[in-house]
């Protein structure tokens, strides 16, 4: 399978060859992995083994584009600044790795790949972006939207609270949000737990 038929099937067409193109030319190791609880994707340097970025294989395609350039964001700023033995250290979400997300993302900030209710959180998001797109709730939840889920299930963040719901086969009880995580009590044990605003849950 070429590198171009491996991104039509997880990024939106008219994105395919850019992605490419920054595989073929950066030459870094791209893996499409299971599911991880943790992160989308990651990028690792790796001491005469080069560098390799990864992309969790559930996201929907415009979830897994943003995450794939995020990662090619944090290779081009390691080949400007550690590589080239210009800085010994970066944060990883500084100054330099914005820079670069923000110049890769050009490219691909339009209508022809990005849907408008993506497109106008995720300009507004590149501002300033964060670790993590979940920092932006609105990019957020455009991009749950995307998701395939059955009729049964909706975002967390737009049940009411004292609404009951099931997650991850405990069921909940919703309570009040704070910041972006809402405070839920589970039914069973009255225990309250953190839980993502903007997770999948099933009504019940």
């Amino acid at each position: 399978m070429s590198n171009r038929s491996t991104f039509l099937r997880y990024v939106p067409e008219k994105a395919a060859d850019y992605c490419t193109q920054l595989w073929t030319q950066h030459q870094f190791t791209f893996r499409i992995t299971q599911p991880r609880k943790t992160k989308l994707g990651d990028f690792r340097a790796e001491p005469g083994k080069g560098c390799t970025i990864t992309v969790n294989n559930n996201l929907n395609t415009c979830a897994f584009l943003i995450t794939y350039l995020h990662e090619v964001a944090h290779l081009l700023a390691y080949q400007q600044w550690i590589r080239s033995a210009r800085r010994r250290r970066l944060q990883p979400h500084g100054s330099e790795w914005q820079k670069a997300f923000h110049a890769v993302m050009q490219p691909v900030l339009n209508e022809s790949v990005f849907p408008d209710s993506v497109l106008v959180p995720l300009i507004d998001y590149l501002r300033s972006p964060a670790a993590s797109t979940g920092a932006h709730s609105g990019l957020t939840k455009a991009l749950r939207q995307l998701d395939s889920k059955p009729a049964s299930y909706c975002l967390l963040i737009d049940l009411g609270e004292g609404e009951p719901f099931r997650f991850s086969e405990k069921e909940y009880v919703r309570g009040m949000k704070r910041r972006t995580r809402i405070v839920c009590t589970e039914k069973d044990t009255n225990r309250r737990v953190s839980v993502w605003a903007h997770v999948w849950v099933e009504k019940i």
